[in-house]
């Protein structure tokens, strides 16, 4: 599931990612040392959606013991994958893999109606980690499909939100990828409204709203976008960063869409860029003749993994490291009502 990894370089670039055998061995370059400083972009990693669908399995497995079932990836990053399976998570790609009457959590991505329907035929206690944002475009299909209207779904085919925003109304939904996309599909006559995947590029998706607006100018749309706060400000803060580095570290899974859009928005202004689950994916050969490097992380990814890199880089006589701008998000969303129910003491 998800989408592809954005690791290669733009067209040109020197290196490419995905080396093997003798060259993926050999990763060291002549100019150690050369790298003067690190700007780390803020804000970066975790946002609320994430910290909350995180704590939800951390706190369904202190209430409820282990096992814990969570139906697809909690969250896009295979390291907070694995430390939660090593405290007894154990992730399913379907309810069919769960035991009847076990305890589920659905990931921060989100589930269609069928598979909450699912799981209540089986008999599964569920909690729902989905992200209170992508409810929130959930909720706009099913009211915009009430009312009669044909909608378009501005989405990257296969990731889980769109799969789950798209069970909310599969007869009225027409998803849209790209701006070629919205120049050539045909929609019918009749009301029509867009709503969007949480996770996308800001420019990108503006751009296809453009499209669609000029070409269907009854067109409706959200009141504010559904792109989420923690996507649009990842963005905004790499672009900030961008005229001081010569390449940029992104890390995150290779399946977090919202980190694989912070590779791009470095990419569309010539600047290199890599995806990086942590240290150990770094090639040094990308460094060679860079003095100045960007550093920033996607939603899913922990600050651990932002710390250990910086100290790959110290490591390699790195002496300046620190905040290119420092934005605090305040953002908080509270655990899902299953939780909250089950923690409260007995009267």
């Amino acid at each position: 599931m998800g989408e592809p990894a954005a690791t290669d370089p733009p067209s040109g670039g020197l290196f490419h990612f995905g080396l093997t055998g003798a060259a993926r061995r050999d990763r060291s370059y002549r100019g150690r040392g050369l790298v003067k400083r690190v700007l780390l972009a803020s804000p970066r990693g975790y946002c609320a959606g994430v910290e909350r669908a995180v704590e939800t399995v951390e706190r369904a497995l202190e209430l409820y013991g282990r096992p814990v079932f969570v139906r697809r990836q909690i969250v896009h990053n295979v390291h907070v994958v694995r430390e939660l399976e090593e405290r007894g998570a154990v992730f399913v790609d379907a309810l069919a893999e769960v035991p009847e009457g076990a305890t589920v959590v659905f990931s921060a991505h989100g589930v269609a109606p069928a598979v909450r329907i699912e799981a209540l035929e089986r008999g599964l206690s569920t909690i729902d980690a989905t992200c209170p944002l992508v409810t929130k475009v959930h909720s706009q299909a099913t009211r915009y499909a009430r009312l009669g209207y044909t909608i378009v779904l501005i989405g990257h085919a296969g990731h889980e939100e769109v799969e789950g925003t798209t069970g909310e109304a599969p007869d009225a939904i027409v998803l849209v990828e790209s701006v070629a996309d919205a120049e050539s599909v045909e929609l019918p006559d009749g009301p029509l409204a867009y709503i969007t995947q949480t996770t996308l590029s800001v420019d990108e998706t503006n751009a296809i709203v453009a499209v669609l607006r000029e070409r269907f100018p009854r067109i409706e749309g959200p009141e504010k976008e559904d792109i989420c706060y923690a996507t649009s400000n990842r963005q905004w803060a790499v672009k900030e960063l961008l005229g001081e580095v010569e390449l940029l570290l992104v890390i995150g899974s290779r399946n977090s869409s919202n980190s694989n859009r912070l590779v791009e928005v470095a990419r569309s202004v010539g600047v290199d860029a890599y995806l990086i689950d942590d240290e150990s994916d770094i090639d040094e050969r990308w460094l060679a003749g860079v003095e100045s490097v960007g550093l920033t992380s996607g939603a899913s990814a922990p600050e651990r993994l932002v710390a250990r890199v910086c100290e790959w880089f110290r490591a390699r006589g790195t002496g300046q490291i620190e905040e290119f701008k420092s934005v605090f998000e305040d953002v908080v969303f509270r655990l899902p009502v299953e939780l909250r129910r089950a923690s409260r003491p007995a009267a």
